[in-house]
């Protein structure tokens, strides 16, 4: 592919609702460019951007795709984002590296969840929206209807730019209402018709797009209102100019599987899409924290972000990147600015799907990979030496189920966890830890789908088998009532024995762990053989006396004892201890303590009732609401962490996508005693 310059690249990501048929109309662009000598179907695992075997298997799209094509003199960056709300973390990524969004709208099942999101996150970025309603063959599907929703959802910034017209249920004509001209599809091939008498229903779309134009400048403004009728460029600069200041969101249609409309959708991106160079570069900061304005320029020191990352066992990692300023080619100097350590980049390259294609340099405002960058993950800021600056980063939505992961085959731990942490280089949105106190190794992510493709990958990409489980909750144990106990360990066995005695009184208190004092009078246990009691005390607080939790709130005096002058030793008055600690714990009325986290849910406002019903069903407590956006409502409350295993699931369904939430541990509290009871019981099978 020959290179371009920033006036003549068009970044587009392509999103919107799980099976409105993205992927597919990537394919159907791709190959209607000449890109690939036949059109893929994702049914077939065949298309350029469902690569991955995930995908393939799945039969949807699981990670981001790039998928250059060329249209009339015009490079068109593909970004080609997944649907499902599992994968999220896919979408920031293709807007961050866009500058539009081309949201895929189902003509059978119209607006959904899926398609706000989309427009959320381009509004988010101050991204151009091009809507193109899909499918559009299938008897069911209605698109004026679906338009209507669009306006209803989205408002009169929706502009009509391609309707059918509908014969028998067939949409085989398409009327481009910038050019005023109608394409008809037989037997694959498209051809010039006459306009098709629509009766008011064309008229009235026709008007909406003039008004449109109208609004887009004074002079518009006036030329419509007198009366006078806009000639067809003055139409398409009109729409073009309100698509780029983001004053018109245009409407296509057509059915990717059959490539109806499609012609006209490519041509109607390189007429209204804005360019790399029309987005005018962006704001940076520099080392001293003051905003830097960085221009689509070849000749400026180069700058980029790293947009996405794939982790290969094999090939190594590969950092996707947009340059925004400057030009990057092979021993192009740069720096990374989150370590300060220079990236050596051997070579550039192009990618399209799973192909990737060297290239001399990648010029601003257009898109390039590089292979085995050292310190380089998504997010980062890739930057010339003689020009250090920061771009934003990528802001993704925080993991919100989390699971214990463990191998098939003891001793693959190490495997395992090196697996995931490469994992989440191309994808951030998975967490992982190893809690030391459950013994269980963590990993997070969005849900069920989520996590279930990171189990695929660690056995088809590492060769680890492993199996999910809910994770054990980190219970802790402490007492109500002091006691005063002795501790008294004697052993004699000939020669030398063992002697310590100790008189220890255990009382609650306000502490992560045990306050040891001594109050020993007289010299009843020698000070060489407090520091022996102590850790004698610390050992065994790890385990307490009901279900085996660590022992917290606990305060351990020491004020009398005995010893002996050739028996005693660190050992004896260290073992003395532990057995006092045995004796007395169970004595001092001991209580479960579980883990109670502060929750922010954010959700429609429909289902505020539903959700603090089911928050009061898992022993929570509202705390408070808040009015956030979009007609969403925040609620805040406290929850026992036992009880928030599959809440990302219920928040999912009850909400059809559209709430989130986080969860942050607060403090430990009490347990009910059935709560207590059942832990208890379970930890003594």
């Amino acid at each position: 592919m020959k290179q371009y310059n920033a006036k003549n690249i068009l970044n587009i990501a392509i999103a919107g609702h799980s099976g409105s048929g993205k992927t597919s109309l990537a394919e159907a662009l791709i190959y209607l460019c000449g890109g690939s000598d036949r059109l893929g179907k994702v049914s077939d695992g065949n298309t350029v951007c469902d690569f991955d075997a995930e995908e393939i298997k799945r039969k949807t799209s699981v990670q981001t795709c790039i998928a250059p094509i060329e249209w009339k003199n015009k490079k068109i960056n593909l970004i080609d984002a997944p649907g499902l709300f599992d994968f999220e973390g896919g979408v920031c990524e293709a807007v961050r590296a866009a500058d539009s969004v081309l949201i895929t709208v189902s003509g059978k099942n119209g607006v959904n969840v899926g398609t706000e999101k989309a427009a959320k996150a381009a509004d988010k970025r101050g991204l151009t929206k091009i809507f193109f309603v899909n499918g559009l063959c299938d008897e069911s599907a209605r698109f004026y209807r679906v338009f209507e929703s669009l306006k209803a959802s989205f408002g009169p910034s929706v502009c009509p730019v391609v309707v059918p017209y509908i014969v028998n249920g067939q949409a085989d004509c398409y009327v481009n209402l910038l050019e005023y001209k109608a394409y008809k599809y037989i037997d694959g091939k498209v051809t010039n018709v006459p306009i098709p008498d629509m009766g008011d229903r064309l008229e009235g779309l026709r008007t909406a797009i003039c008004e449109a134009v109208a609004e887009t400048s004074d002079e518009m403004f006036e030329k419509y209102f007198s009366g006078e009728d806009f000639t067809p460029e003055e139409i398409i600069v009109g729409v073009s100019r309100g698509v780029k200041n983001g004053s018109i969101s245009p409407v296509f249609c057509g059915d990717a599987l059959l490539t109806y409309g499609i012609e006209q959708l490519l041509n109607g991106l390189i007429w209204l899409a804005p360019s790399a160079a029309d987005n005018a570069g962006e704001l940076a900061v520099d080392t001293d924290g003051e905003p830097v304005e960085l221009t689509v320029n070849d000749d400026a020191a180069a700058a980029a972000v790293v947009f996405k990352t794939i982790a290969d066992p094999f090939v190594g990692k590969l950092s996707y990147f947009k340059v925004i300023s400057g030009r990057i080619g092979p021993d192009t100097p740069m720096i990374n600015m989150r370590t300060g350590t220079a990236e050596k980049i051997s070579k550039v390259m192009t990618a399209k799907g799973k192909k990737l294609e060297d290239a001399p340099y990648i010029g601003a405002g257009d898109i390039g990979a590089a292979a085995k960058l050292v310190s380089a993950n998504t997010g980062d800021t890739l930057c010339s030496p003689v020009r250090k600056v920061t771009l934003d980063g990528i802001d993704y939505p925080q993991p919100s189920l989390s699971m214990a992961v463990a191998p098939k085959t003891k001793g693959e731990e190490d495997k395992v966890a090196q697996g995931i942490l490469k994992l989440s280089e191309e994808d951030p949105t998975i967490r992982f830890e190893n809690n030391h106190e459950t013994h269980q190794m963590i990993i997070s992510g969005i849900g069920e789908q989520h996590l279930d493709v990171v189990v695929s990958k660690l056995l088809s990409k590492f060769g680890v088998d492993v199996v999910l489980s809910k994770p054990k909750v980190a219970y802790r144990e402490t007492i109500r009532k002091s006691v005063k106990v002795q501790g008294r360990y004697k052993k004699q066995t000939g020669g030398h024995g063992q002697f310590g005695d100790v008189w220890i009184e255990f009382s609650p208190c306000e502490s992560e762990g045990m306050v040891f004092e001594e109050k020993v009078v007289g010299g009843a246990v020698p000070k060489g053989f407090f520091p022996a009691v102590e850790k004698g005390l610390r050992d065994s607080i790890a385990k307490g006396p009901l279900a085996g939790y660590p022992v917290v709130g606990l305060k351990a005096t020491l004020y009398d004892g005995s010893y002996h002058p050739v028996d005693s030793s660190e050992m004896s008055f260290k073992t003395a201890a532990a057995l006092a600690y045995k004796d007395g714990l169970p004595k001092a009325s001991p209580v479960l303590l579980e883990p109670v986290g502060s929750l922010k849910a954010v959700v429609p406002s429909d289902n505020m009732g539903d959700v603090m019903g089911e928050i009061t069903k898992r022993r929570g407590r509202v705390t408070g609401m808040n009015q956030a956006e979009d007609n969403m409502q925040e609620i805040e409350a406290e929850v026992p962490q036992a009880e928030m295993s599959d809440f990302s699931t219920f928040i999912r369904q009850s909400t059809q996508g559209r709430g989130y939430f986080t969860f942050r541990f607060e403090r430990y509290e009490e347990a009910p005693q059935n709560v207590a009871q059942k832990v208890i019981s379970e930890a003594q099978i």
